[in-house]
C-alpha cells in the first residue's frame, strides 16, 4: 500500500519536511503530514487581555463626542425656536474660535508660529467664502418640505455618529502619523450636509452664516482640539470629558426631561454596559496561528 510505504521507517527513505513550494516529496503523498506538523501551532497569540477599567476609560472618548453632537443639536433646536438670535450665535462662534486656538497653542507639541499663522489664514478664507455663499444656503431647500428636511437631518447625523473615527481627528493634527480615513471623511460630509439643511430653515442670511459657521467649527475642528488635549494629558482629557457630559446633561434637562433620560441612559450604556460586554466575550476568543498563515508586510506599502 502506498500509505504504508510512506509511513515505513526505511533507512533509505528521506525524512518528511514542511515545504510550501517544491512539489511532492519522494515516498510521501502530497497531503501527508506527521507529528511535527503542529509543533509550531500557537493558540491566541495575538489576543489582548483587556482590563475593565481601561476599557471604560477608553470609552470616554465616545461619550465625549456624543456630548459634542448633542450640544450642536441643542443649539440647532434653540435657534430654530428663536430662543437664540443671530448676534448671540456670532458671539458663540467667536468664543469657540478663540478657545480652540488657545487650546491648540497650549497642547499641540508640533504647533509652530508659522503653522498657527497658516491655520488662521486658511480659516479667514473659509469664513469669507462661507459668508459669500450664505444667501445660496438660505434658499437651497426652499422647494423641499420641512418633514423631509427633519428626517434627512436625523439620518445624516446618525450616519455621522456611526462612521466617525473616535480614535483620531477629522483633520490631520500636528504630529499625527496618518491622515483621516475614508469613512471619517464620509462622516464629516454627512454632518456638513445636515448643517446646511438646518440652516436653510432659518429666517435670515445672518442666521445661516452664524449657524453654519458654528456647526463647521464643531464638526471640523472640535475633534482636532480633543485629539490634542488627549495627547497632551490623559487626566486632563478625562476631566474635560466629565465636565462636558455634565454640561450636556444640564442643557438636555432644561430642554426636555425625556432627552435628559435618553442621554443619561446612552452614557451609561456606552461607558459601562459595552465595556462589560467586551470583557465577557473575550472568554470566547479563539485564534490559531501557525506556519500556514499568510505572510504579512512589516512596512507600510503606501509609503
Amino acid at each position: 500500500m502506498e500509505c504504508d510505504v510512506g509511513e515505513s521507517t526505511s533507512p533509505t527513505q528521506p525524512k518528511w519536511r514542511k515545504v510550501a513550494y517544491g512539489g511532492m516529496q519522494p515516498g510521501f503523498e502530497d497531503n501527508h503530514t506527521d507529528e511535527s506538523f503542529l509543533e509550531d501551532m500557537v493558540m491566541n497569540a495575538n489576543v489582548v487581555k483587556r482590563n475593565m477599567l481601561r476599557v471604560m476609560l477608553d470609552s470616554v472618548s465616545i461619550s465625549q463626542y456624543l456630548c459634542i453632537v448633542a450640544l450642536v443639536v441643542i443649539v440647532w433646536t434653540l435657534t430654530l425656536s428663536s430662543s437664540i438670535d443671530a448676534n448671540s450665535l456670532l458671539l458663540l462662534d467667536v468664543i469657540l474660535l478663540g478657545l480652540g486656538f488657545f487650546v491648540l497653542l497650549l497642547t499641540a507639541e508640533m504647533l509652530t508660529f508659522n503653522l498657527l499663522l497658516n491655520y488662521i489664514l486658511k480659516f479667514s478664507f473659509f469664513i469669507t467664502g462661507l459668508y459669500v455663499l450664505s444667501p445660496i444656503y438660505h434658499t437651497l431647500t426652499r422647494s423641499i418640505s420641512s418633514d423631509s428636511i427633519w428626517a434627512l437631518t436625523v439620518s445624516l447625523i446618525t450616519l455621522h455618529l456611526f462612521l466617525h473615527d473616535y480614535s483620531g481627528c477629522t483633520v490631520k493634527a500636528p504630529g499625527a502619523p496618518e491622515r483621516p480615513s475614508f469613512m471619517s471623511n464620509i462622516s464629516l460630509n454627512a454632518s456638513i450636509v445636515a448643517s446646511l439643511l438646518i440652516a436653510s430653515r432659518l429666517p435670515s442670511r445672518l442666521h445661516v452664516f452664524a449657524i453654519v459657521l458654528f456647526s463647521l467649527q464643531v464638526f471640523l475642528f472640535a475633534p482636532l482640539v480633543v485629539y490634542c488635549i488627549k495627547k497632551y494629558s490623559f487626566p486632563f482629557h478625562l476631566v474635560f470629558s466629565v465636565g462636558l457630559m455634565a454640561v450636556t446633561l444640564a442643557f438636555a434637562y432644561r430642554l426636555h426631561r425625556l432627552v435628559f433620560v435618553l442621554l443619561l441612559s446612552l452614557f451609561v450604556f456606552v461607558n459601562m454596559v459595552c465595556p462589560y460586554w467586551l470583557i465577557r466575550i473575550q472568554e470566547y476568543k479563539f485564534e490559531i496561528n501557525g506556519p500556514w498563515d499568510e505572510a504579512k508586510l512589516c512596512f507600510n506599502i503606501t509609503e
